[in-house]
């Protein structure tokens, strides 16, 4: 389907060796160094476990930890408890396909085993075609294939490499974006529409994608408007927009509503296996039995701003306490690369960003080449949505998500680093600690709380 040309082959060889390495450490790791005794999410196993199981487990138990339980017990037994509802379910969806295609082996293994083994293969070949999406996003949008080289290999090498490789919806959500950028570029919205919809419905975040859709139709508009009647290629444009909100908000949308339906109407409970009705009642989780929350009386009844708010104390400058000083050192490099690019392109070009990357200069009769690289005007949507989720990422969330990315979204640190990457060229031949779940009612503070953006 891709044609590999030696820098794509390259990207591709490179994101093997890193997932692989990953794997291996991850197995060693898990073996010789003890796990902390966190309060974090472990719910109980209920299958019985033979020496197969514990075999898989051993090698691969390190990818299990903090979320990773979270959206393995959603596969294995769906959205019982109401602080589950932070995690969106594409990423389990994926899983339990995996599971499915691992059904021959079943006699030797239990779920959660077939499980922890989709999580390996899939997150493993998931990150792997991210890193080539990203490349190719790269040459499009930098015109510049050494940047786009490195930027993928950054990617690989960067602090979320941990969260690409364990059971989190990382991976999948940066395959989706990755490639929903590339067809955009293409001017293939359509195609980037349906992908970047099914990257909402694997993180919360994708919702924010919906400004490159709308910003990609104001450019179409402002062009039309040079040769045709305003009226009509306003009314597109309307159409355009809404139709973009629409796809890229039914999946949270239909999301919000089942949870509406579990919770807030009556005869929608099922059978909770005693063990998990247990391990409810012991650390005060609500179950779709117990009283009816109090979000179900909103006027918005949204589940997901309720444990938000409840469970993970997510809001304007609630995390800006003394103690939380260490995991804003974790964000400072993140934030200091964003600014200091953001400063570089913005002096470089001003009028570009004052007309909001629709005009390179005052004379709009002056023909100007573009700049290759990442001063090139099509990196300007990119800028711009890199500092709005550091911001926001910085004032309303958890700040130390900022660590893989602003904040906790694979997308735009790697080719930021501009300045690094001018100073090297392309080989020749390729220049072609988490704290425990709460209950509701009781905040959870500090760690790296990466529910705050499921």
């Amino acid at each position: 389907m891709w044609p590999l040309d030696p820098s794509r082959k390259e990207v591709l060889r490179f994101a093997v060796s890193c997932r692989v390495l990953t794997l291996v450490l991850q197995a060693l790791f898990n073996a010789i160094i003890p796990d902390h005794r966190a309060e974090a999410f472990s719910p109980p196993r209920l299958a019985p476990s033979g020496s197969v199981d514990h075999l898989v487990e051993g090698l691969l138990g390190g990818l299990s930890r903090w979320d990773a339980e979270h959206f393995l017990f959603i596969a294995e037994h769906g959205y019982l408890y109401e602080h589950n509802f932070a995690f969106f379910p594409g990423f389990p969806l994926a899983l339990l396909v995996g599971a499915e295609l691992l059904r021959p082996l079943r006699a030797l293994l239990n779920l959660r085993s077939c499980l922890l083994i989709s999580v390996a293969l899939f997150n493993s070949l998931f990150s792997v075609l991210a890193a080539v999406a990203l490349h190719d996003l790269g040459c499009l949008v930098l015109c510049c294939p050494r940047q786009a080289f490195y930027g993928a290999l950054l990617f690989c090498l960067s602090p979320a490499n941990v969260f690409l490789a364990a059971g989190y919806s990382e991976a999948l959500f940066a395959l989706l974006t990755f490639s929903a950028m590339g067809q955009l570029e293409r001017g293939r919205s359509w195609t980037s529409g349906l992908l970047f919809a099914l990257a909402t419905g694997v993180r919360s975040n994708g919702l924010v994608s919906i400004g490159f859709l709308v910003y990609s139709q104001c450019q179409g508009f402002l062009s039309s408007l040079m040769v045709l009647n305003p009226l009509r290629p306003l009314s597109k444009l309307m159409g355009s927009v809404f139709l973009s909100v629409f796809m890229l908000g039914l999946p949270f949308a239909l999301f919000q509503y089942y949870a509406y339906t579990q919770f807030c109407l009556s005869g929608s409970a099922r059978p909770i296996p005693k063990p998990l009705l247990q391990l409810a009642a012991d650390k005060g989780y609500r179950i779709v039995e117990g009283n009816e929350p109090p979000w179900c009386s909103w006027e918005l009844p949204l589940i997901y701003s309720y444990i938000q708010d409840v469970y993970w104390n997510v809001g304007f400058l609630r995390y800006y306490e003394l103690k939380q000083v260490p995991n804003f050192l974790l964000a400072v490099p993140v934030a200091i690369l964003v600014a200091w690019a953001t400063w570089t392109y913005v002096t470089t070009h001003p009028w570009l960003c004052l007309t909001l990357g629709m005009q390179r200069s005052k004379n709009s009769k002056t023909l100007e080449k573009p700049d290759p690289g990442f001063l090139g005007p099509r990196v300007f949507v990119y800028l711009v949505h890199a500092v709005a989720l550091l911001l926001f990422g910085g004032l309303c969330m958890h700040v130390q998500l900022s660590l893989p990315g602003p904040p906790a979204d694979p997308r735009h640190p790697h080719h930021r680093r501009h300045p690094l990457l001018l100073r090297h060229e392309l080989p020749a031949a390729d220049k072609f600690h988490r704290p425990r779940d709460p209950a509701p009612g009781h905040r959870l503070r500090g760690g790296r709380p990466g529910e705050t953006d499921r």
